[in-house]
């Protein structure tokens, strides 16, 4: 007979770790000041008040995360081992895989598919002692930064309704930044972590290409083949601390099935423990994409703390680098997977029209391999370009995207869309373009909260480190919340 829950005689009030971090959500269940139960229902509570204007969840697990969540407290009464996440509440991306939940990627052909399986992600975080609470909105095959699509809607931004909380993981921004849930996983090809994380002023970190493995991340939540790797796509914690994020890439990464009887990982110590102990590279502004005078004000800003601390500071990208070719090469690895990962019908149907009309999307389309391989070389000769950076910077900053958060624009074809900046309009592709170096290069890059412009929309800054070293990235974010504050709840969520 299973044992009943234990009665906590509460010292912590459930509300008052609404924007806590997951460890310190962690530590305050271990410590018997508040009981996963207990945070458990607050989260349903906060998601039932404050999810219909957000409309940030695909779906919810409330009957199976109580039973997890007195589990949790079973185990906590009985001083049983327990895990980082022990007891806390969590959700990922609706992209991964859930057993016997719907995996659609906002397909419609999808929206009664179940799943065989947990993703790997999610088996780790269970095994990690969290409380699955459900999974967060997403854009129609991931290829937005909104997240909208015909089987959920259309999720909000909690600073600002009428706003994008960006995409392709907008769900969970929006769920972490409005106190909905201690932690989430996404995953980024294109920002996808990275532009949601700036616009809803959170954490999040694309990690070292593949280190943490998308087993179970495809429509309908199919198994993954093992050792199939996209090249550019990762998935990566999401979160309302730093600290949050370097834990939950402990629990996350790391090899499984073959790999796992051949090789270990663990996580290298970062580079520095102080601000003044790392060498900075950064670029603010570039052709390619300049950012909107509001967010460089914020960006500035940001800098030039720094360089009152007296920081070690290196400005301009790695000698002889082209960026603009840099971009090239992206776009025709992600355009070409994208096309060659479609179904065999929708495959034939876009190559049939990119032969009558010829345009940029077609060269991906239509390229032999010979032509795919020589770019993918040239996709490992900018890795070994940026590592060679690395050897004398530390961490490189730059933006995430030129814009906020914007507006909802739903309008079809997604290449024509602008976005308004006070520089006038600027195309809706150029949000690529920021996060290109790091996703095609494989390099971890970490998003950090730095601060709001006159509007009050958040804005976060790209740190890029060296491939492998994720630990520094994320280590230079901590220390940076010490000197710029991190976190800060949007207004209208404290109840």
């Amino acid at each position: 007979m299973e044992s009943a829950a234990p009665a906590f005689s509460s010292r912590l009030p459930s509300h008052e770790l609404d924007f806590a971090s997951a460890l310190q959500a962690a530590e305050a269940i271990g410590r018997k000041q508040v009981s996963s139960v207990e945070l458990t229902l607050r989260a349903f509570e906060r998601i039932e008040r404050y999810n219909p204007g957000l409309n940030a969840f695909a779906y919810q697990l409330k009957e199976n995360a109580l039973a997890q969540a007195k589990k949790a407290d079973v185990a906590v009464a009985r001083q049983e081992a327990l895990g980082v996440f022990h007891g806390v509440p969590i959700h990922v991306k609706e992209s991964f895989a859930v057993m016997g939940q719907p995996c659609t990627w906002g397909l419609p052909e999808f929206k009664d598919s179940r799943a065989s399986q947990n993703a790997a992600i999610v088996d780790r975080l269970l095994a990690a002692g969290a409380v699955l609470i459900g999974a967060t909105n997403v854009p129609v095959n991931l290829a937005d930064w909104q997240s909208y699509n015909p089987i959920y809607g259309t999720t909000n931004n909690p600073w600002d309704l009428t706003r994008t909380p960006g995409g392709s993981s907008g769900g969970s921004a929006a769920a972490l930044g409005a106190g909905l849930g201690y932690l989430s996983v996404g995953s980024d090809i294109g920002g996808s972590i990275r532009l949601p994380s700036s616009f809803c002023g959170i954490y999040g970190h694309k990690p070292t290409l593949d280190l943490v493995s998308l087993r179970g991340h495809l429509p309908g939540g199919i198994p993954t083949p093992p050792g199939f790797s996209t090249l550019l796509a990762v998935a990566g914690p999401m979160a309302r601390s730093a600290n949050d994020l370097r834990a939950a890439l402990k629990v996350l990464g790391g090899p499984e099935g073959w790999d796992a009887k051949a090789w270990k990982w663990e996580l290298p110590p970062a580079r520095g423990r102080k601000l003044d102990e790392f060498r900075i590279g950064y670029v603010l502004d570039d052709p390619m994409a300049p950012p909107a005078p509001d967010v460089r004000a914020v960006l500035e800003r940001a800098l030039d703390n720094l360089g009152r601390l007296g920081i070690k500071m290196k400005p301009g990208w790695p000698a002889a680098f082209q960026p603009t070719a840099l971009l090239d090469t992206y776009r025709f690895m992600l355009f070409a997977f994208f096309i060659n990962m479609s179904p065999p019908e929708a495959q034939q149907a876009l190559r049939s029209e990119y032969e009558r009309i010829a345009g940029p999307e077609a060269v991906e389309a239509l390229s032999s391999f010979p032509r795919w391989q020589a770019e993918n070389l040239r996709r490992l000769e900018f890795r070994a370009h940026w590592q060679a950076y690395f050897n004398d910077v530390d961490v490189f900053l730059s933006p995430v995207t030129f814009s906020v958060a914007f507006p909802h624009d739903h309008s079809q074809p997604q290449e024509l869309r602008s976005i308004a900046t006070a520089r006038g309009p600027r195309n809706y592709m150029e949000g690529l373009n920021w996060n290109s170096s790091a996703s095609l290069t494989g390099c971890p890059a970490t998003v950090a909260p730095i601060g709001r412009t006159e509007a009050g929309l958040p804005v976060g800054i790209q740190i890029m480190g060296p491939y492998g070293e994720d630990a520094t990235c994320i280590a230079f974010a901590d220390l940076l919340a010490q000197e710029l504050g991190g976190f800060a709840p949007p207004p209208g969520y404290f109840n």
